[in-house]
């Protein structure tokens, strides 16, 4: 027996699964035997007593888990942190804990009620007492980690737990004698483990699969070289004994109904400690404020899912609701993540939401040279869709030319700074890029609630749509839309593919043109090459567009259209020389529509009006959108995903194709004012130019019976 280990156990008098706090407990309420629970906790007293020194709390009625004692407290030296229990189910053995420390000459440290933290079941000591594992996501808090380090005067690394069957740290990870780890690592996300294999070698990292996992082989008490637990696999037992470590298996099945073993039993009370390990934590706050209608636009949800799914945790400190119709809210809410480069994820992501620091708080961007032409510095902040203002010389700047992923370049004049978004390829050293989270805003304009509730907005068609009678509506308010843009000398972009042709939309689409709803075409070399040789041949990839079936020789129908207008010199010329008569790009020349293709590696000819350059199209691209109100995307993922990456904000957007996902990628930019359209692209046309007849019809048409 080893005099200098002591633990904590609190017998189950009182035991019983009164309900449910975890997912262990669902289904076992009433269903434990507390003869069965005392006779499994006796035997485990009694194999701790015969390594180490055990000490008993009097159990208090009415509080069924206070045989958990693992949850008393963190306990280093003669100081304990004591427990803020997040479920009112356990807040009453707070007082009785508190008092057994203060009997036995503990210095007790208490948490704001507020602030959850459950003792040594979300805070592990490392067994060679460098530093403290602190667990969070379920039943602790994050923003409780810097007060451990403080009190505690250690080293605090921060765990994040994702899976609820782990709902504390210490059913899923156990700290070994010699620096060894036994753990699960699909319990943690990434940051979380590539936390922990920064800090523990390979060699000794014992890695359990979930067939242990699920019986709480984690859930161990280690005094030296013994592992006691609840029951171990042949294979764990292997992974032990190869390492020098002996296991006890002591049956605890009726704890584990309440989602406990050995290490939720009992709280080592005597723990190593370096004194050359002082306290640091690498948790870091930092006060936002949200504004806008946050709670029935969802913005606020959304804020704070962000923070939690990223890594961070959040304490919403004010929060402002509007209190008329119009009226907008304002929170105020403190982000904590458990390292700077999590805070700067979880806070370029609140950006994109309008999140703005505090007033007080806010410091002008981080500026940093361009090392080379074309390449940022590493810490550069990415742009996304909406107006973006930087704050540089103490005011804010707007960013011109506002697109996604590109880089903040600042200029210096006599007039003061200028910012505006840049690819990467365009910077030049002459330029500075905004690094990092500081002194960054997003612009995003309420939309009040009328305009919600009454269409006056394109947000309310924010999904998908797969019921023919839904896409007539879509298109319905779409037509009104086209027709408002082109009355008001408004800009219309199409960005199409060949599906277009295939499908019997060319003539449609033609329609648009030639009446004036669109101002620039934007594609690639197939939809111009398929458009003309239906305008030629009659066919589209060979196909018959009349009889939908294959031409003998069709297959070299397509290269013969880009030999004929290679031959004229251009698609204008073409037009010009009577040769091209038809189809969409001949409605482009006749109505001067200019178009851009932009070409790919698998383009055959290609035609001469085709840019082979990739860099020079996209350039073109974004030209030809400057001022548009509108961009229909139909049927073309590459080119649909191209142009969505380069438009701002304040853009309508209207996403037509058969596939799910490409309606999806679009919509996942983040726009409000988008709509995705899941149907046939060739039938999507049809219905838009109905709609568009019956809205320039001088009477509305009659329905007859």
């Amino acid at each position: 027996m080893t005099d200098a280990i002591r633990f904590l156990m609190c017998a189950p008098d009182h035991y019983e699964v009164d309900y449910a706090i975890n997912p262990w407990m669902e289904g076992n309420i009433h269903r434990s035997s507390r003869d069965r629970a005392a006779a499994q906790w006796q035997q485990l007293h009694q194999v701790i007593k015969d390594e180490a020194i055990v000490e008993l709390v009097e159990p208090a009625k009415g509080w069924p888990d206070m045989v958990f004692t693992a949850n008393a407290g963190l306990v280093l030296d003669k100081t304990v942190v004591l427990s803020r229990f997040l479920h009112k189910e356990r807040q009453g053995e707070e007082p009785y804990f508190k008092q057994w420390f203060a009997d036995n000459g503990y210095t007790v440290h208490e948490l704001p009620p507020d602030l959850p933290f459950e003792g040594a079941g979300d805070a592990l000591l490392d067994r060679e007492g460098r530093w403290l594992w602190a667990g969070y996501g379920f039943r602790t808090e994050l923003d409780s980690h810097p007060l451990l380090a403080k009190w505690l005067d250690m080293e605090v690394l921060s765990l994040r737990l994702i899976d609820s069957r782990f709902y504390h740290l210490d059913t899923c990870f156990c700290p070994l004698t010699g620096g060894y780890l036994l753990y699960y690592p699909p319990a943690f996300d990434a940051y979380s483990n590539h936390l922990i294999e920064r800090r523990v070698p390979a060699e000794k990292r014992l890695v359990i699969a979930e067939p242990d996992a699920v019986t709480f082989a984690c859930n161990a008490v280690n005094i030296n070289d013994l592992v006691i637990l609840n029951q171990a696999s042949d294979h764990l037992k292997r992974q032990l004994a190869q390492v020098g470590f002996r296991v006890r298996e002591t049956p605890l099945t009726e704890f584990l109904k309440a989602g406990g073993a050995s290490k939720c039993l009992t709280l080592r009370t005597t723990e190593p400690v370096l004194l050359d390990h002082h306290a640091t934590v690498a948790v870091e706050s930092k006060t936002i404020q949200l504004q806008g209608h946050l709670l029935d636009s969802g913005l606020m949800n959304r804020a704070l899912d962000s923070i939690v799914e990223n890594g961070g945790s959040f304490k919403v400190l004010n929060f402002d609701l509007g209190t008329e119709r119009q009226s907008t809210s304002q929170a105020e809410v403190r982000v904590s993540a458990p390292s700077h480069t999590v805070m700067e994820d979880i806070m370029r992501q609140l950006i994109d939401l309008g999140a703005a620091d505090l007033p007080a708080e806010t410091h002008d961007a981080a500026l940093e040279a361009v090392p080379q032409p074309g390449v940022a510095p590493d810490e550069f902040y990415v742009t996304t869709i909406y107006p973006t203002e930087v704050r540089l010389n103490g005011r804010w700047v707007r960013v011109q030319d506002q697109r996604m992923d590109g880089a903040i370049a600042v200029t210096q004049t006599a007039d003061g700074a200028i910012a505006r978004c840049k690819l990467l390829r365009d910077l030049n050293p002459q330029e500075q890029v905004v690094v990092g989270i500081d002194g960054i805003r997003t612009v995003r304009n309420p939309e009040s609630r009328a305009q919600r509730n009454q269409g006056e907005e394109f947000s309310f068609m924010g999904a998908g749509v797969s019921s023919e009678r839904r896409v007539e509506l879509v298109v319905e308010q779409i037509a009104w839309e086209l027709r408002r843009i082109r009355d008001q000398g408004g800009k219309v972009a199409v960005t199409a593919g060949p599906v277009v042709i295939h499908t019997g939309g060319a003539h449609h689409l033609a329609r648009l043109i030639r009446d004036g709803y669109v101002q620039v075409l934007l594609g690639g070399n197939a939809i111009a090459v398929h458009d003309i040789e239906q305008a030629l041949m009659g066919t589209s990839l060979g196909v018959d567009m009349n009889k939908g079936l294959p031409v003998r020789g069709g297959h070299r129908h397509h290269l013969k259209t880009i030999n004929t207008i290679r031959r004229c010199g251009s698609i204008a010329q073409a037009v010009e020389q009577g040769v091209l008569t038809k189809g969409v790009m001949y409605e482009c020349v006749k109505n001067n529509v200019p178009f851009c293709l932009a070409g790919s590696i698998r383009d055959d000819g290609p035609l001469p009006d085709t840019q082979m350059d990739l860099v020079k199209a996209q350039t073109d691209y974004a030209e030809a959108i400057v001022g548009v109100d509108m961009i229909l995307m139909l049927s073309t993922m590459l080119h649909s995903i191209g142009v969505g990456n380069m438009t701002p904000a304040g853009v309508k957007l209207v996403c037509v194709d058969i596939n799910p996902a490409v309606v999806t990628k679009l919509s996942d930019r983040g726009s409000v004012e988008s709509v995705g359209v899941v149907t046939d692209v060739g039938l999507f046309l049809s219905l838009l130019v109905k709609q568009l007849e019956l809205l320039t019809s001088p009477y509305p048409a009659i329905a007859t019976v």
